[in-house]
């Protein structure tokens, strides 16, 4: 999306024509017209306002489409492309990707405690039946 112009109920018919509008969104356009367009001119005005470069907003957008939080894959490569087209290096991609994966290590922050607790609790033979478990 680039113009700062382009007014808020373009943003879909905008995303719809470049290819960037994700089909999953078809039924709360036609629920919600309104509120799509809303949310959608929210959510790309980073793209619109010419605030960051082009290049570091496709950047941003390939951290979060790849982080374990999302992991959505079209984005990502809906992204990358248009991140080379602009310029940007294969070697600043895979240092973006790199960073995003530290989202992931907070599994491990809540899963290896709960796994050597209960390895342990079972070396001590002290099998506990299935318990709910927050993983807060």
């Amino acid at each position: 999306m680039t113009g700062s112009a382009q007014r808020p109920e373009d943003v879909v018919a905008a995303m719809r024509a470049s290819g960037q509008w994700n089909a999953l969104w078809d039924e709360l356009a036609e629920l919600d017209p309104e509120w799509t367009e809303d949310y959608l001119a929210l959510a790309t005005r980073s793209w619109r306002n010419g605030v960051l470069a082009p290049q570091v907003v496709e950047l941003l957008c390939i951290a979060v489409d790849a982080a374990c939080t999302h992991m959505y894959a079209p984005g990502v490569r809906r992204h990358i492309r248009a991140a080379l087209e602009l310029g940007v290096t294969g070697e600043e991609i895979l240092e973006v990707l790199k960073l995003a994966t530290v989202v992931g290590i907070h599994s491990c922050n809540v899963g290896v405690p709960i796994l050597a607790e209960e390895l342990a609790s079972r070396r001590a033979g002290n099998v506990v039946e299935d318990q709910p478990r927050s993983m807060a």
